[in-house]
């Protein structure tokens, strides 16, 4: 497979109510027949896409994608309260139990790939194999690492977030973004959510800014930039070291990571850490990729995990 599959439409979708606050937009595409896989979008907090759907033959996948809690169309939109890791990971099992569905390959990148480990390693036995791009692990260092590795190769970035800020408030960035972006006045968290959407989409592709611009969405800015620093500044609702710790639990199942060699945001330290840990996972890294699955060497990569995994059920040998 050398190119995406056409735009596909949803066949179905819903709204689940998870809890008194919380309700999660769900939709399906593909075959209702076809072998399951569940696509776990970024951010947290980016919400899903269409162009996850491109990634899977429609007649042979049954597609399932859901926005997590405060993203995209589940409501509230950023709302980070009752908002965790082990939620998140239980809404996945709702959404299983509601579809009647036994197993399915799980497919993510980022955060993405996080849930899915977190997911795959509470439930192993509801899993047929894993598809990981950019993996981040919510270590101490990688949240570090969102600040000082902008500083390091995107000094302007760093300084436009920082120079916002009161000379007293810039040892602590986490903190200091928590404060406003977690605000009730949108005079206080929507300007920090556009510089921290902006801070952060600008590093994800080796092309920089897109020719049209950054997105312009205060709606979209709020719930990423919100979420990501609740997140961050909880490690992911993780014990340090966590997932990595707890992979034994689908060490028997068939993984593969790619990763871009000039992934700025999610580091290739960490995927190959992660691949040495996890007997019998297969790691690419693509040298023309960065942390975008849209880069040319990136979706050819994930395009072909996934025909591999149609025609083989696994990675071995592609």
């Amino acid at each position: 497979m050398t190119a995406p599959y056409p735009p596909l439409e949803p066949y179905r979708h819903g709204m689940l109510p998870v809890d008194a606050l919380h309700t999660i937009y769900w939709e399906e595409s593909g075959n209702p027949d076809g072998v399951p896989v569940l696509v776990l979008h970024g951010g947290p907090g980016a919400g899903s896409s269409p162009l996850w759907r491109q990634f899977f033959d429609p007649g042979h996948y049954r597609i399932v994608q859901f926005d997590q809690r405060g993203a995209g169309r589940s409501t509230p939109a950023g709302e980070y309260r009752a908002n965790t890791t082990p939620l998140l990971v239980g809404d996945v099992e709702k959404l299983r139990e509601l579809l009647g569905i036994q197993q399915w390959l799980l497919f993510g990148g980022s955060w993405g790939a996080t849930l899915a480990l977190a997911y795959g390693e509470a439930h192993p036995a509801h899993c047929l194999g894993f598809i990981l791009r950019s993996p981040f692990l919510c270590t101490r260092e990688e949240i570090a690492w969102f600040f000082e590795g902008a500083r390091l190769f995107h000094p302007e970035a760093y300084a436009e977030l920082v120079g916002a800020l009161p000379t007293e408030e810039r040892g602590d960035l986490l903190a200091a973004y928590a404060r406003r972006l977690l605000s009730n006045d949108a005079a206080q968290y929507l300007p920090a959510a556009r510089r921290w959407s902006h801070f952060e989409i600008r590093r994800a592709s080796l092309h920089g800014v897109p020719p049209e611009g950054l997105p312009q969405s205060d709606a979209l800015d709020t719930c990423l930039a919100r979420l990501e620093v609740h997140y961050f500044r909880h490690g992911g609702f993780f014990e340090d070291n966590q997932l990595l710790r707890d992979l034994h639990r689908v060490a028997h199942l068939p993984a593969i990571i790619i990763q871009g060699r000039h992934d700025v945001l999610c580091l290739p330290l960490t995927a190959f850490r992660l691949a040495g840990a996890w007997r019998g996972s297969v790691l690419r890294i693509i040298e023309a990729g960065s942390h975008t699955a849209f880069e040319p060497g990136m979706q050819q990569a994930l395009l072909a995990a996934v025909e591999c995994f149609k025609r083989d059920g696994g990675f071995k040998a592609w």
